[in-house]
């Protein structure tokens, strides 16, 4: 299966979650994924600060396309099977930055881990690992 192009990735966001939030992937590598998510007021919660579910999205986000980036010879898919995420810091404006990097690339499935920063001081906001069940066709 060949990869999407970035033009491509951006595109699949628009109508579903990822586009109403304004994540932009911005590198497809090797193994690898960059996205960002610039900060509105709608990604914070009551308390002003940001929402976990943003943070949560844009890394899930990363990590699901950069599956999709990573699929296995004759793999038509993926679905998520188990995720967790640890939060250190907060933003309340500004951008944050995700980095998916594939920790376990098997058959029949991944695993990815993705960093997400505040975009204007480096600062680690989260760790977010995933484990993503390869689907094939039936």
């Amino acid at each position: 299966m060949t990869a999407p192009t970035l033009e491509a990735f951006n595109q699949r966001g628009v109508g579903t979650l990822p586009g109403y939030l304004g994540i932009e992937i911005l590198e497809v590598g090797h193994q690898t994924l960059t996205a960002q998510l610039p900060i509105k007021p709608h990604h914070l919660a009551p308390n002003g600060y940001l929402h976990a579910g943003s943070v949560v999205t844009l890394a899930d986000t990363a990590a699901g396309y950069a599956c999709i980036a990573s699929l296995p010879e004759g793999a038509q898919s993926f679905t998520t099977i188990e995720l967790k995420s640890n939060h250190f810091s907060t933003a309340r404006e500004g951008t944050i930055m995700a980095v998916a990097s594939l920790v376990h690339g098997g058959r029949t499935t991944q695993v990815w881990d993705v960093k997400v920063t505040d975009k204007s001081n480096g600062k680690t906001i989260a760790l977010f690992r995933c484990t993503q069940m390869i689907l094939y066709p039936k």
